[in-house]
């Protein structure tokens, strides 16, 4: 069997990874894969620098997600079968938790709250992020009546209105959640994205009581010890996330791989198989068959190719909105920065009108990063709420940034940036981000539906299954399960 998969970041190679180790379980012969990826480089948001300065201070900055998720349990579990689990770092047990802005001071997030639920009820009476009504509202969620079942999707927004209160979601879940999906929570559906807190309103009426059940199972002894995030499920590599994508590239086989080629058409042909027209920056323009065809690519790439296939697919697919985002990465001197947060980073509500989404201290989370006199600092910009922000120049975003952290957590003002950072470097992620609106399964399910007469090609993007690295692998083995069923 021949199978193309078009496109080499996470959702392809881990295409690829699944199809081969799926392949050996079955005792079935290994099938013939090519992997075209239009760029220099493999891992699309995913990718590491590592940089060493000329007092030969080494730094390791990750330009997108710098760790993962262990529940759900498919990246982890990928891990294993390819032997590199033991090979990653959990984050430091110093400092895990999160803070929230709030004015010019970062207050944390109560113990026990991850994302919209309390699991511990006095930390969320003692917060000074709620005011006492704010408090007693809260107290009320367990006798908020459940949403009515003709209701299939809710936004983030409306959902947490609902049963905690316009504050909670004002100065505690909004920030939290934009810091996650750099998204509107009044557009943001509840069933594509929080599809687990959706269901205990479903199974249980509420959201406290579904976490007092929770409680008394044991499930949530570890949301009972997070704070925003709980960071005892997450795992990095050593040298940063483009390990794994090392990793990845070398199981399916760097002789399977075509940089610089990118795919400009998929034509049908008989008994189910397709020609991919390529254009390859060594070999020139050429034609290629395959049994099978995955497409790994961006939603406005994927739309492109499906368009003579299925009009519906592309158009519903291009019908799914996108965020920009950008990164800015600095390694500062620990003694220039006057209030250094004691956690592994900050979210700011978008009430608080401040430039920045979040920022996270990733030399904190794994002090392997950077040197013991410097932290790295990354902040975020941009997103649903502000992208006029991404329309500055690389130092203009650099000079926003410096400004905020000045007020937040006492960024060093008085001296030249030069002289208080190592490094400096702006990462710019355009319409990277899908945004799963109310309405987005439905979408999902249209785009499923149109594409399903077309055996042998398979869709497979963060823009349908989910934006986080252990939804993206989930879906890429069941991809794989489709293609070797």
């Amino acid at each position: 069997m021949n199978i193309a998969i078009i496109g080499g970041g996470l959702s392809g190679l881990s295409t690829s990874v699944h199809i081969r180790l799926l392949a050996q379980k079955q005792n079935k012969p290994l099938p013939n894969i090519t992997l075209f990826e239009a760029s220099d480089r493999l891992g699309g948001v995913i990718h590491t620098e590592t940089l060493t300065d000329d007092h030969g201070r080494t730094f390791v900055i990750d330009h997108g997600a710098d760790m993962f998720a262990t529940a759900p349990s498919a990246a982890i579990d990928l891990c294993e079968q390819l032997g590199v689990a033991d090979q990653l770092l959990r984050p430091s047990p110093l400092g895990r938790g999160a803070m929230i802005a709030r004015g010019n001071r970062l207050i944390p997030i109560p113990e026990g709250f991850v994302l919209m639920r309390p699991t511990k009820l006095g930390s969320m009476l003692t917060t000074p992020l709620l005011s006492l009504s704010a408090k007693l509202r809260l107290l009320q969620e367990r006798f908020i009546a459940r949403r009515a079942e003709s209701v299939t999707d809710e936004s983030v927004g409306s959902f947490v209105r609902r049963r905690l209160g316009e504050e909670c979601l004002d100065n505690i879940v909004a920030p939290l959640v934009a810091g996650i999906y750099t998204a509107d929570v009044d557009r943001l559906s509840m069933a594509a994205t929080m599809k687990p807190i959706w269901d205990m309103e479903t199974s249980d009426g509420s959201l406290a009581k579904a976490t007092l059940r929770r409680i008394r199972t044991g499930e949530d002894s570890t949301e009972q010890a997070s704070s925003g995030a709980r960071y005892e499920k997450f795992r990095a590599f050593p040298n940063g996330m483009k390990q794994w994508i090392d990793t990845l590239a070398d199981f399916t086989g760097r002789e399977n791989i075509r940089l610089n080629t990118a795919v400009q058409s998929i034509v049908p042909l008989p008994d189910n198989r397709y020609q991919l027209n390529v254009k390859s920056d060594i070999d020139g323009q050429s034609t290629q068959e395959f049994d099978q065809v995955v497409v790994s690519t961006p939603a406005h790439v994927a739309a492109t190719l499906l368009q003579p296939l299925s009009e519906e697919a592309a158009s519903t697919l291009r019908s799914i909105p996108f965020a920009s985002t950008a990164i800015v990465v600095m390694a500062v001197r620990r003694e220039c920065i006057s209030r250094l947060p004691t956690t592994f980073g900050f979210v700011v509500p978008p009430k608080e009108n401040r430039r920045v989404l979040a920022g996270s201290f990733a030399s904190t989370k794994f002090p392997q990063r950077a040197p013991d006199d410097y932290v790295i600092v990354r902040a975020f910009v941009g997103g649903v709420m502000q992208p006029e922000i991404l329309d500055s120049s690389d130092n203009e975003i650099i000079d926003i940034v410096r400004t905020e952290l000045g007020d937040l957590i006492g960024l060093d003002q008085t001296q030249p940036l030069e002289d208080i950072t190592a490094m400096v470097k702006v990462v710019r992620w355009n319409d990277a981000m899908p945004q799963y609106e109310v309405g987005h399964l439905d979408k999902v399910q249209r785009i499923r539906t149109a594409l399903a007469s077309l055996e042998g090609l398979h869709l497979n993007t963060n823009a349908l299954g989910g934006v986080g690295i252990a939804p993206v692998i989930a879906a890429s083995k069941r991809t794989a399960e489709r293609i070797l069923k």
